[in-house]
């Protein structure tokens, strides 16, 4: 595991995952953040997927000792995300409410997954 205390672990050949998850900051009392590409493989990566997370079906947010994964990531993210910049305050208020996070992350997947057959990319669990 990772010495920062928030760990997104995202898939490197979707664009927009990518962006994203460089892109989002947290508020600093939440400690370090820290991306991984599952693509890149590892020891991060290789826990996420024992404890049986599908990363097609979503990303992961490592947060301390917790995991989280789709939609809930999403909200957890929100929650602690830093309120610098335009992506994290539009993050915040749209994915601040669990029920929102879980209505929006389905569309948020089909998009990921068009783009990914729009560029000819093979999903994570097909690499």
């Amino acid at each position: 595991m990772t010495d920062a205390a928030v760990t997104v672990i995202y898939d490197g050949e979707c664009p927009v995952c990518r962006n994203y998850s460089q892109a989002v900051t947290i508020a600093q009392t939440a400690g370090g953040l820290e991306t991984i590409n599952a693509r890149d493989g590892g020891p991060v990566v290789d826990d996420v997927l024992a404890r049986g997370f599908d990363l097609d079906e979503g990303f992961v947010v490592r947060i301390g000792d917790q995991f989280y994964h789709g939609a809930e990531a999403m909200h957890r993210l929100a929650l602690i995300s830093g309120q610098n910049g335009l992506l994290n305050r539009l993050n915040y208020w749209v994915f601040r409410s669990p029920t929102r996070s879980k209505w929006l992350y389905p569309g948020l997947r089909l998009g990921r997954n068009t783009l990914l057959a729009l560029l000819g990319k093979s999903k994570f669990s097909q690499r």
